[in-house]
Order: C-alpha cells, then structure tokens, then sequence
C-alpha cells in the first residue's frame, strides 16, 4: 500500500509543479502583451508626433516661400518706384529745358524748377 501512496504524492507533485509552471508561462504571456500593448502605444504616439512635425515643416517651408516672394515683390516695387522717380526728374529737366521762364536760379538741387516762380509766368 505504501507503494500507492508514492505513486499518488509523485502524481500530485507533478501535477502541481505543472501547474505552477502553466501560471508562470500565463503571468510571462501576460506581461509580454502588456509590453506589447505599451510598444503599440507609444509607436502611435511617435507616429502622431512625427505626422505634427511634417506638418510643422512643411507649414515653415510655406511661409518662408511666401516671405521670399513678398520679399522679392518688394523689391520689385522698390525698383519700379525708382525707376518712376528717376523717370519723373528727367521728365523735370526736360521740362526745365524747355520752359522760357526757367533759368539756373529757379532749380533746386535736385534740377526741379520752383513751381511758385513758374506759375507765376516768371515774375519775381
């Protein structure tokens, strides 16, 4: 009889060593996919972080496109304005040229007759 008994402590002893072994490889699984889950979580969290940085960056390239044509559509409009007045003041000395009523008294530095002089059809 004893024989059985040996036979029954050996079968409970494996059964439980089993099943400690099967709640050690279930508590493993477990931490594995939590694990899993938090690799998962925090790669949508870069991927966000990367999607608002393209956007960022493509949004800082915009705007420095457009601060580089407004840049150079202001100098445009600055040259256009230069080219006016440089335009204007040799229209002036033309005009200066031309007019009877004009002598080198009437201009100022820039050559530009002095409108009171000429509206007043040259009288001093």
């Amino acid at each position: 009889m004893e024989t059985i008994w040996i036979v029954v402590l050996i079968a409970v002893a494996i059964i439980v060593v089993g099943g400690i072994v099967w709640a050690a490889q279930r508590q493993k699984a477990a931490r594995l996919e939590e694990r899993r889950e938090e690799a998962a979580g925090r790669r949508e969290e870069a991927r966000a972080k990367e999607r608002r940085a393209q956007s960022a960056q493509l949004e800082a390239e915009q705007r420095e496109r457009q601060a580089e044509k407004a840049r150079l559509e202001a100098e445009e409009h600055a040259e256009r304005a230069r080219r006016e007045a440089d335009e204007a003041a040799a229209l002036s000395r033309e005009a200066n040229d031309v007019d009877p009523d004009v002598d080198g008294d009437d201009l100022d530095r820039d050559g530009v007759a002095d409108d009171a002089h000429v509206r007043d059809g040259g009288r001093r």
